[in-house]
């Protein structure tokens, strides 16, 4: 539910994205899709289309990882819960950040994600969300 709730900070309103990285079930780090620091928010000054996609904002998982480096927080061997499927630059982030399993809720048609996830060895996981309030713990997944 975390990853949800972050997911409503994002300022770009074509996908509110949110992403948690936890480790031994502590919370290091949260980051949702939105403009780089200093920069004006699609919100604000509309969206910046190229080949269908929104490029004016960095994604959840971006901004996740770039949190734990800037307070030098170690993401190694955590797990990265997200609102949607990584799409494949945030998976290769994920991969070289170390981090070692990717719960995910919604689908994002890529397979080069899931496929270089798999073959770095990162556990891929697809969390259907029940009803709201449904978390990941309820299940004993975290």
């Amino acid at each position: 539910d975390i990853a949800f709730t972050v997911a409503q900070r994002s300022t770009c309103d074509r996908a509110h994205v949110g992403a948690v990285i936890v480790r031994d079930r502590r919370m290091l780090t949260t980051g949702y899709n939105g403009a780089p620091a200093g920069l004006a928010h699609c919100d604000d000054v509309g969206h910046l289309i190229v080949d269908g996609h929104c490029v004016r904002t960095l994604h959840a998982e971006q901004n996740a990882i770039i949190q734990a480096a800037l307070h030098g927080v170690n993401v190694q061997g955590a797990t990265c819960y997200v609102t949607h499927q990584p799409c494949l630059t945030c998976a290769k982030m994920i991969i070289n950040a170390g981090i070692k399993r990717v719960v995910y809720a919604g689908n994002y048609p890529d397979e080069n994600s899931r496929r270089f996830l798999q073959e770095a060895g990162v556990a891929l996981e697809h969390l259907e969300r029940q009803r709201p309030g449904d978390t990941v713990y309820d299940r004993g997944l975290a």
